[in-house]
């Protein structure tokens, strides 16, 4: 089975490509969805994200996802640190995630594959890029946060160029037809080789 990974920046519209690859059959992992989950379950990374981030790191049990949030985003080290804690561990949920399906391919959706050198472990890359007002209009709408706050994610992320430099399939994610049309061809070009 082959292991496609996707990524892009943030408002790419990964999630919405890795929707239409679902749609076409294709089992979808989405890493941050999982990471969200074991941050909530795992009383290890809990008891790693308290010592990391203090008490405020959870509120009632519940994951404090605005504190982390600003803090990550003020603080590449702390960034560093806390996906030192937690991409081993969805690393390993994806395996045996991967044991599970039954396909000529699966996609692994992540943010940060070539940030965190997960990359390496995908027989292809694809990364979705849109224009970065495009990108903009897109998180300014979607969620209820800052240009300051976008802008500090987005400085924390990859270029789309360093990206597509090291993918084998770029979907340009601008019209919602046209990215139906990408996603076809490169789901029979991956249907073609494995």
């Amino acid at each position: 089975m082959k292991i496609v990974g996707l990524t892009g920046g943030i408002g790419s519209g990964k999630t919405t490509v890795a929707n239409m690859f679902h749609a076409l059959g294709v089992p979808v992992y989405i890493a941050d969805e999982e990471a969200k989950k074991l941050m909530s379950s795992s009383k290890i990374i809990k008891r790693k994200l308290i010592t990391l981030f203090g008490d405020d790191a959870y509120v009632n049990g519940i994951l404090n996802k605005p504190f982390i949030a600003k803090t990550i985003f003020n603080d590449k080290a702390c960034l560093e640190k806390m996906n030192a804690i937690i991409h081993p561990k969805v690393g390993i949920h994806f395996k045996k995630w991967v044991l599970k399906q039954q396909s000529s391919y699966v996609i692994k959706e992540a943010a940060i594959l070539f940030e965190n050198g997960s990359y390496k472990q995908c027989h292809y890359v694809i990364t979705v890029t849109a224009p970065k007002e495009l990108k903009i209009k897109r998180l300014l709408n979607r969620d209820n946060t800052s240009l300051e706050k976008i802008e500090a994610i987005m400085k924390n992320q990859w270029s789309d160029e360093e990206k597509t430099k090291l993918s084998n399939f770029v979907i340009i994610n601008s019209e919602l037809e046209k990215t139906k049309k990408q996603v076809a061809k490169i789901h029979k070009k991956i249907l073609e080789n494995v």
